[in-house]
């Protein structure tokens, strides 16, 4: 672990939906330190907060009270434009379902990050063919998503996710629409990510198989942190 403040700090965070008697506790007061080079499994039932954690951890929401740090930075006081910023920066999300865009070519779908960002066409292009290299999708560039398998579609999105060099990557059911090799092939490459390029990777998973690639299980149940363990070394 480098030094310095933790990657993510949660102290009391709460999370409600609703009012009255339609109010929904997702989270119910969690404190919670990410340090940087992690990879941790997020596990627990559905509307266990687990999903929540993760969307405030990737700043796509907001805690009703308590504190969420990044990098020592309070995220609840900075604006709108400026949470944007560091979702763009630091954080790469991967999803269930790919969301790549279907008549673009992998490559392109890879750039377009950088696009947000205004990178240079030839560094943008330059930066999209070595994470798809760092994937292990040579030749594949030119290929649209349909004539790419489910693993394959993946890649990409992890490519993509990865193009920007974030410190965080936020993965969410990864595997959950590949069959039991591919699965294991994707959590194989998302491991070495951690291991070889130091990326913090926060993985919402419900299956024990793939949380054991990960060196720290996190347990939710009815918005609180049930358990909280680190594996042991072999």
């Amino acid at each position: 672990m480098s030094d310095g403040p933790p990657l993510v700090s949660f102290a009391g965070v709460t999370r409600f939906y609703g009012e009255g008697g339609g109010l929904v506790r997702a989270l119910a007061g969690v404190d919670l330190t990410i340090g940087k080079g992690e990879f941790i499994a997020i596990m627990g039932p559905s509307g266990s907060g687990k999903s929540t954690a993760m969307n405030i951890i990737g700043c796509l929401d907001r805690p009703s009270s308590g504190s969420f740090k990044f990098l020592g930075v309070e995220v609840n006081q900075l604006s709108q434009d400026q949470r944007a910023l560091l979702r763009r920066n630091f954080i790469g999300f991967v999803f269930q379902g790919f969301n790549l865009l279907n008549r673009t070519t992998a490559i392109e779908n890879v750039e377009l990050p950088l696009i947000y960002r205004g990178t240079p066409k030839r560094e943008r292009r330059e930066r999209a063919l070595e994470a798809l290299h760092l994937v292990g999708l040579q030749g594949r560039e030119r290929h649209t998503p349909g004539e790419l398998s489910g693993g394959q579609q993946q890649r990409v999105a992890i490519a993509r996710a990865i193009v920007t060099g974030p410190l965080l990557l936020l993965a969410d059911e990864p595997t959950g629409n590949l069959d039991s090799q591919r699965s294991h092939e994707i959590m194989e490459l998302i491991a070495r990510l951690n291991g070889e390029r130091g990326i913090t990777v926060v993985m919402v998973t419900h299956e024990p198989e793939m949380a054991d690639f990960a060196h720290r299980t996190i347990r939710f149940v009815d918005g609180h942190i049930a358990s909280d363990g680190r594996k042991q070394a072999a």
